[in-house]
Order: structure tokens, then sequence, then C-alpha cells
């Protein structure tokens, strides 16, 4: 609503300024005067009652603060195309983020080189044949101990990772009854059966549950030279078929989130060496992760969450076309 004063006004056709029109004597302005104030006073009424309306405009579009406070407090939703929801609620004092994904959108993970210490009779090393699938144990969830020719638990900072298997041919259908062998290095780099060759640690096989899950006991990987810190995996369509990587259905690779390899190496006990290693890789020159897409990494690298003293709980989606 235009707010009207005393001062000259424009005359919009004439493009010149007229004065207000009134008598000459005091008596011909009081009731002039006594009109103009109470309009003033209803003008001013009127801005009072919208600037909580103009506030929140204002605090809608930014204003009030270059830093965004004025939103404190308010939630906003947001839908993605994969059908994932996100609700967040922001205060002074935090937030807190919930997030529900749908069951429709998985990612095919790549196939991987198994590496040069697979030990699931595809290779030899010093002339012997290792095939740990065959071995009476491999089946087992916690995976820090050896079980061939010793009982050696390999030391480090303790990961329970949860693998689950769906189908990207269903909608991202679990798959129950398929057999996940893992395997991987420990703190030191170094690979049983091969590089700690007497002893058969991190290194295990679980079925898939009802709801395409398995998981796994163990420690997180080091760093050695050349590669960014990873975790191997073979999928079998079943346990009794989980007797050599040549009957995989998916040989592939899990990258560990940089955020926990940077809380891990400098601080944990017994990872010194990994700290350079990992200073000079990235997963674009890694000569595994470096050819995948951003998608493919993104479902290959595990949601971890943990501390070294608390251990670190991790997960991941392994999406397979059957």
């Amino acid at each position: 609503m235009p707010v009207h004063d005393s001062h000259p006004t424009r005359n919009n056709n004439s493009h010149a300024f007229t004065e207000p029109s009134h008598g000459h004597h005091l008596a011909d302005d009081l009731p002039l005067i006594s009109a103009q104030l109470l309009q003033r006073r209803r003008a001013l009424a009127w801005l009072g009652s919208t600037t909580a309306g103009s506030a929140l405009l204002l605090a809608g579009c930014g204003g009030g603060g270059s830093d965004g406070s004025s939103l404190a407090g308010l939630t906003s939703t947001t839908a993605s195309s994969s059908g994932t929801t996100t609700s967040s609620t922001s205060s002074s004092s935090g937030s807190t983020t919930t997030s529900t994904s749908s069951s429709s959108s998985c990612t095919a993970l790549p196939g991987e080189t198994a590496g040069p210490y697979p030990a699931d009779g595809t290779n030899s090393s010093s002339g012997a044949t290792s095939d740990v699938l065959t071995a009476s144990g491999i089946v087992r969830s916690d995976i820090r101990s050896s079980f061939i020719s010793t009982t050696t638990q390999a030391p480090g900072v303790l990961t329970t990772l949860t693998l689950t298997l769906v189908n990207t041919n269903s909608s991202c259908a679990p798959l129950a009854g398929y057999a996940i062998y893992l395997w991987h290095c420990d703190r030191d780099g170094n690979y049983s059966l091969y590089t700690a060759a007497a002893e058969s640690y991190l290194r295990g096989v679980q079925v898939t549950d009802a709801n395409g899950q398995v998981t796994f006991t163990t420690i997180f990987p080091g760093c050695y030279a050349g590669r960014w810190p990873h975790m191997h995996f073979e999928v079998f369509a079943s346990l009794a078929t989980a007797t050599t990587g040549r009957n995989a259905v998916l040989t592939s690779q899990l990258a560990m989130p940089s955020a926990a390899c940077s809380a891990v190496y400098p601080y944990a006990t017994g990872y010194t060496t990994s700290v350079n290693n990992f200073a000079a890789v990235s997963l674009t020159t890694d000569n595994v992760f470096s050819d995948n897409t951003a998608a493919q990494i993104a479902a290959m690298t595990p949601a971890m969450t943990g501390s070294i003293t608390a251990g670190y709980t991790a997960t991941a989606t392994i999406g397979i076309a059957r």
C-alpha cells in the first residue's frame, strides 16, 4: 500500500511536481493537518502488521545475515532421482539428518582383478597353489585369526563389515544363499598365505541370509605402496560352488573411505607405514579404481562410522545382474 505524506508528489501525466492544495489561514489548514496525521497513523499501523511476514520473506531469500543462521529451526525435505528422501533439521546447536533409501535403485559393481594374492586356486606363488576355499574352517564370520597352521590373530583396528547382495535386474531384490569370500591385507600391507606365508588370517566365507546380507568381523586394512586401501571379494552362486575363484559370478574390490584412512593411519598403533603410502596415492591414480564411474566408486566405498578405540562399523551394497 502506498504511503502518502505532505511532500510534493509527481504528476505522472505532466511529469511535473504539484503542491498539495490547501488554504492560506490556520483555520483552513487545521482540518488538512488532522487528516494527514490520521493517514500517517494508519500507514504506520499497516507497516507494523506486516513486519513479521516481511521478516520471514527475507529469511527465505537468505536475508538477515550472510551465514544463513536465520534459517535455524526450519525443516526441509528433498527427494533424489534414486528415490531417496532426506529430511534435515537445522539449529544453532547442530543438525540432524535422517535418510530413507528406496530399494528400487542400486549400482552393479564392476569386475576387478583378484590381484596376486587371492588364495582361491587361480594362481600360484613360489611354485605352490593355495586354495583356501576348500580348507576346513573357511566359512566363518570373524576372520581376524589364522585357522590352518596357526591361530595368530591379526592386530589392527576392529572393523565390522556388513555386505548386502542385491539383484540389479530385479528392483534390487536381496539375493539369499550366495557365498561371499572376503580377503585383504593386514595392517603392515601383507597378505596371509603369501607375504605372510605362515598365516591364514583375514580370509573367510559367509553365506547371504534372507536379506542378502553377510557380516564379517575383521580389522582395518593397511595401505601398501601403489594401491588405494582396499578389500577384495568374490561372489559365488552358492556355497557348493565356492571351491575356486573360477566359479565366481563377480570378483571385485571395496575402496576404504578416505576419511577413515585419515583417521586410522596417523593415530592407530601399527599403521605407521601406511601414512606415507596413503599420502602418495589417490582414487584417480589407483590402477584398479581409476577407470570407474563416480556412481561405481560410491557403491564400492563402504559407509563407515566409529573410531579407533570403539572400532568401525561399515556397510556396502553389492549389486549384481542375475
